[in-house]
């Protein structure tokens, strides 16, 4: 959720700086440029100012003004002068472009381009517009002109073509400053939005683990207190109630089968004992008898199920590092002498291999599997029992060479009390691999149930084999 939610923030607080620092950076070259054009206006202003005393060109429409005048030479001496100290080329053009005075002396007015229009719209007796935006990558010149009025007719226009190289130096910086900011304020957003990412998940994180923790059997987790919203703080209390309601619930259910089991095996051992007292007053092998003791010693097993799936409910796990391998194999040889009773083949595959497990409850599981292995395997076939280590966990695999079970009947193999069909004649009570799957789940591992090629059933046994510091098992 983390990794979805920061760059959210991010993204949003990066759109909110572009759409204030754009404007400032395009607010900060209009600036620059206008007061460079403002200048220029000023000194247009001054320029036309010198002009309008200076004397009518004699002779032809093509002579320049005579050398000798005194207002004329001070024009020129200025816009001399102004060229050479800030490279700005100046000039004082009559209506036809002929020059007044222009400095440096061998420029003239353009015939076409932004001078030209400067140009024409002076002689209209206003200042020039203001000229187009120049930005940074452009290497365009400012043009301004100004009217030279006298007796309220425009005699003469002045015009200066500025350089832009030092105001797009200006703009550039200006616009590196913004961009240094934007940078600031960038690396402070994301460092708020990972502390409020943080502040906000960091009770969803703690939520998710104890639901965690709780989903893999430990009842007993609880949401610490943590910061956050205060909509997360009240959500995690009302988890906090709802997981003692439910290990209430669950402790009640327990109870209640324990003490049932327990409560029952009193009424029906005495159930039994009047039965074989009465067996004596019958005549041997009556087969009414025989089939009620036959009753009687099932219910009695399904009562000692019951009390144990109970327990192994409520029990904890006592994980301890453990030779898997070696484990497996003393079962292979428990199981040994029933296996050949029955004319099965019970073989083991059993290499050393270490994982956190308790032993009495993996001995338990491998004792309920490979009997089930054994019991629905017809003579003649095989039982083979392989233990391997596969990424952060090891596994015991028993498959065996019996009939097997459809895809339907595998999705309910440990479920509480079912049996296959097939096989309700003979002897279980279907409360076996539950026992073990809840076992096996009080301490991390799995026991799951698949197909064996080309006939039979493959029982896998998991436990991890990564552990933490206070000897709880861990899965990948």
């Amino acid at each position: 959720m983390g990794a979805r939610l920061l760059p959210l923030l991010i993204v949003l607080m990066a759109a909110v700086l572009l759409a204030l620092g754009v404007p400032l950076a395009v607010s900060l070259a209009a600036a620059q440029q206008q007061r460079v054009v403002v200048d220029r206006i000023d000194d247009t202003a001054r320029f036309a100012g010198l002009a309008q005393y200076v004397t009518d060109r004699p002779g032809s429409t093509g002579s320049r003004v005579d050398d000798t005048d005194e207002r004329g030479e001070t024009l020129r001496k200025e816009l001399a002068k102004y060229y050479s100290v800030y490279g700005i080329r100046a000039g004082v053009f009559y209506r036809d472009d002929v020059p007044m005075a222009n400095a440096p002396g061998n420029w003239y007015l353009p015939q076409r381009g932004e001078g030209r229009d400067a140009f024409n719209e002076a002689l209209l007796g206003r200042r020039s517009h203001d000229p187009e935006q120049v930005w940074p990558w452009q290497r365009s010149r400012l043009v301004v002109a100004s009217p030279v009025i006298r007796d309220g007719d425009v005699v003469a226009v002045v015009v200066t073509d500025s350089p832009t190289g030092q105001m797009r130096s200006k703009t550039l910086h200006g616009w590196l400053l913004v961009g240094a900011g934007e940078v600031a304020a960038m690396l402070l957003a994301v460092g708020a939005a990972l502390r409020l990412t943080g502040w906000v998940l960091r009770p969803v994180r703690v939520l998710d683990a104890t639901t965690h923790d709780i989903a893999t059997g430990r009842l007993k987790s609880r949401v610490a207190a943590a910061g956050g919203p205060p909509e997360l703080r009240r959500l995690a209390r009302s988890f906090n109630e709802m997981a003692d309601n439910v290990e209430e619930v669950l402790e009640q259910q327990r109870a209640f089968v324990a003490d049932a089991s327990h409560q029952l095996r009193n009424p029906l051992s005495a159930l039994l004992l009047r039965i074989e007292l009465l067996a004596l007053e019958l005549p041997e092998g009556n087969e009414e008898i025989a089939s009620v003791r036959t009753e009687g010693k099932r219910l009695a097993e399904v009562l000692d199920d019951l009390l144990d799936l109970a327990l192994a409910e409520h029990a904890e796990a006592d994980l301890r590092l453990t030779d898997i391998g070696a484990l497996a194999a003393e079962r292979v040889a428990a199981w040994g002498p029933a296996a050949e009773a029955k004319g099965v083949r019970l073989v083991g595959n059993c290499p050393p291999t270490t994982a956190w497990a308790d032993p009495v409850t993996l001995s338990s599981a491998l004792d309920a599997v490979i009997d089930n292995a054994v019991k629905f395997t017809p003579e003649g076939e095989r039982v083979g029992v392989t233990v391997a280590a596969g990424g952060e966990s090891a596994m015991v695999v028993v498959t065996d060479g019996g009939p097997g079970l459809g895809d339907e009947e595998l999705a309910r193999v440990g479920d509480r009390f079912w049996r296959s069909p097939a096989h309700q004649n003979i002897k279980g009570s279907g409360l076996g691999l539950s026992i073990s799957r809840a076992l096996l789940e009080a301490g991390g591992g799995s026991i799951s149930y698949g197909h064996h090629e080309p006939h039979g059933l493959k029982v896998t046994v998991e436990v991890p084999r990564a552990g933490t510091p206070d000897g709880r098992a861990t899965r990948a």
